[in-house]
């Protein structure tokens, strides 16, 4: 008992309630109250140095010192902070090792640390050592077959152990799949940081989209949207703890005036944004820019947000050319794949329609095909609309869903042109045939009345099969030769139907011509470089095209085209005519840019008859960022000439008679003296086409950051421009 005068009553009061604490909380809380720099955390270890410093190294699995992320052989790394990390991979899965740190004086109430990698208890782990014992162990989380390298917050409660001197030690014990362990920033802090699971938000669906903010390289989760207590999509993403990069979105219209619960799997109770800053609303930030971002190419089909990747589907139907796309609608990287959907009435404008065949328990929708069902073969049809049919591949071991499952082909069709399709229920109307099984592609065949698959099976071999109702096909042959993406039609030589061919490609683009009767393909030639680029990748062509119109056209992925810092990442290429002509080296195919690329066309400059000297520059006068430019020139006595689009050559070497451009280059002879040039420049590419078609030169170059001049040079002599067009053309996307 003791007393107080009134003057000293606050101290009194102060001095009673610290007692009280002590005799209530005990000694670890009271400390707390006691230290002025409780609130922050004190760092044990961030593995930024280049060697481990003071901490005991065992063993070959975390090498001589810290990681930069990942390791040979290993999946990217992330959720890590700083540039390093322990990594545990050093020699692969097999490799065995320790870390164990100094000793140093329990002053928090948590340890708190990021871990990821194997999660087998004593095997792969972190332990809290206390007089040599192990006092508290932590796991990372993947056991099975995929999984991510994505670090995740985790704590130990260590109130008890306060003013103890513990150690660190990091274990990898194990040997074979998920035999490492990955642990960075290990802190001592006043608040655990852990990963809560399975976390659900309820939203009354009452706008068009949900909001996600994306973070390249923050730990991907997994996202699962539940309607009347069914999965109705899910999908992994980057999301963001803070500052994202960029926001994507869900299309949720289709559950307008429901209830939804969106659940997340795992999340960090540190994180000031991620799933918590979902929201919904009828636009989606960045949407007032949409189209005018720096490296959005501006005659080149882009997806709004996300990645995209392989032409799929492509049909014509009731005046509009549907474009179906390989996307993944969450992140700036490959994942998720779902049908991207895009059309246009002109093959120039494009109307994006939103995603149309989504992921489901079968797996990730791979690529395919789809064609216009006029007589109703499968009895789709109910009512007087033909049916659209698209056929893909469900990829059973790319989805959270399935994981394991096989890839089969599948089926889905549309009675509304495309805004809508159901799945069918047969599904998968082909089984499991080889590990990889993928991308059928679909198209009638009128001497024998069928439909036609032509279907990558593995390794190099593609498939034939046929049906009479698309739901039920026979394997017919084998074409050997060819990986992935495949495609077939015939074509006309020299616009002869009596001299025609039958083309088959695959993914690369090189073709083989030949004879097919319905179920047999019978080569007549060794597979012929297509395109010498540096991005064209897994081309489709248009289905159902009107006879009136008779074109066989080409649109393909412009793979490799990296759009650095924006929203969206990839294009596809300019859509292009395929035509087979006689040349001195036998049938080839050719491609030329189709006509409509003459409606962008804006301002124009002409120079014909024009004896060009070492020096000079007919096109100094000309800047800008968008052209189509047509030339004839013959090189006469100059040993190159050249085009500088924006600081990019296009060269031709005359001796050589070789055409380059950034390190690629094709064989171009001259013809009658004279080279053919035509150049398509956007933002990010340049598409080069020589002798009329006969050279293919798709060229990924990012022209935003140089001038926009343009320049034509001759070298070593005087080259005479027969006739040299150039024009400014207009953006698809904005208005002038």
């Amino acid at each position: 008992m003791f007393k107080c005068s009134t003057l000293k009553l606050f101290p009194c009061i102060a001095l009673a309630f610290l007692l009280a604490v002590f005799s209530v909380r005990g000694n670890v809380l009271a400390y707390e109250s006691f230290n002025l720099n409780s609130n922050q955390d004190i760092l044990i270890e961030d593995f930024e140095s280049e060697d481990y410093g003071e901490w005991q190294v065992e063993g070959e699995a975390f090498g001589s010192g810290p990681a930069q992320g990942a390791l040979p052989g290993q999946m990217e790394v992330g959720g890590f902070r700083g540039d390093r990390l322990a990594n545990s991979y050093h020699g692969g899965d097999d490799s065995k090792g320790t870390l164990t740190s100094a000793k140093f004086e329990v002053k928090r109430p948590y340890i708190s640390f990021l871990i990821g990698g194997g999660g087998y208890e004593g095997e792969t782990c972190i332990n809290l050592l206390s007089g040599g014992e192990v006092v508290r162990t932590a796991e990372g989380t993947n056991t099975q077959s995929g999984g991510s390298e994505q670090l995740m917050w985790d704590s130990w409660n260590v109130k008890k152990l306060h003013g103890k001197m513990v150690q660190i030690q990091i274990v990898d014990s194990r040997t074979g799949g998920w035999g490492h362990i990955n642990i960075d920033h290990i802190i001592q802090s006043t608040k655990a940081r852990r990963v809560v699971h399975d976390k659900q938000r309820e939203f009354e669906f009452s706008s068009k989209y949900l909001n996600f903010p994306v973070k390249n390289g923050a730990a991907k989760r997994w996202i699962s949207l539940f309607i009347d207590g069914e999965k109705v999509r899910e999908f992994d993403i980057e999301i963001a703890p803070e500052d994202p990069d960029f926001w994507v979105y869900l299309d949720v219209s289709e559950f307008a005036g429901k209830t939804g619960s969106l659940q997340i799997d795992r999340c960090s109770t540190e994180w000031e944004m991620g799933f918590d800053a979902v929201y919904q609303a009828d636009s989606f930030p960045g949407q007032d820019n949409l189209y005018q971002e720096k490296r959005r190419p501006q005659f080149h089909f882009t997806s709004r947000r996300g990645w995209m990747n392989d032409t799929n589907g492509m049909v014509y139907h009731d005046g509009k050319y549907h474009l179906f796309y390989q996307h993944n609608p969450y992140g700036w990287k490959w994942g998720n794949m779902t049908w991207g959907h895009a059309v246009s009435t002109d093959l120039l404008h494009w109307d994006e329609w939103g995603d149309a065949i989504h992921p489901d328990q079968m797996g990730t929708i791979f690529s395919g095909s789809a064609v216009v069902d006029h007589n109703n073969t499968s009895g789709f049809q109910t009512g007087s609309g033909e049916p659209l049919v698209a056929f893909y591949t469900s990829a059973g071991n790319n989805g959270q869903w399935s994981r394991g499952e096989p890839f089969t082909q599948s089926a889905a069709y549309s009675y509304d042109g495309g805004r809508s399709f159901t799945k069918y229920e047969g599904n998968p109307i082909i089984g499991e045939i080889a590990g990889g099984t993928r991308d059928p592609k679909v198209f009638w065949h009128d001497p024998t009345n069928k439909w036609v698959m032509v279907l990558w099976i593995k390794e190099d071999i593609f498939s034939l099969f046929t049906s009479d109702d698309l739901k039920n096909w026979q394997r017919r042959s084998d074409i050997p030769g060819f990986f992935e993406c495949p495609e077939m039609f015939e074509l006309p030589v020299d616009g002869d139907p009596a001299r025609s061919k039958w083309v088959v490609y695959g993914a690369s683009g090189d073709y083989k011509l030949g004879d097919f009767n319905g179920t047999e393909f019978a080569a007549e030639t060794e597979k012929i470089k297509y395109e010498y680029g540096n991005c064209f990748y897994a081309s489709q062509t248009f289905n159902n095209v009107p006879k009136s119109d008779g074109r066989r056209i080409q649109m393909g992925w412009g793979r490799g085209i990296k759009m650095t810092d924006m929203p969206f990442n990839q294009m596809i290429l300019f859509p292009v005519r395929l035509t087979l002509h006689s040349t001195d080296d036998g049938v080839r195919m050719f491609a030329n840019p189709v006509r409509e690329i003459a409606n962008l066309h804006n301002q124009h400059w002409r120079s014909s008859e024009k004896l060009v000297r070492p020096g000079e520059n007919p096109l100094s006068d000309i800047s800008g960022e968008l052209f189509h430019i047509k030339a004839v020139i013959e090189p006469r006595g100059a040993d190159k000439i050249e085009f500088i689009i924006r600081d990019t050559a296009v060269s031709y070497d005359s001796s050589a008679q070789q055409l380059s451009c950034n390190g690629k280059s094709a064989p171009a002879d001259l013809e009658n003296g004279k080279l053919t040039l035509e150049l398509l420049v956007d933002r990010m590419s340049i598409e080069i086409f020589a002798q009329n078609g006969r050279i293919y030169m798709p060229m990924g170059v990012d022209l935003t950051g140089g001038p926009k001049s343009l320049g034509f040079s001759s070298e070593g002599g005087n080259a005479f421009i027969e006739s040299l067009d150039v024009y400014s053309l207009n953006s698809i996307w904005l208005s002038e």
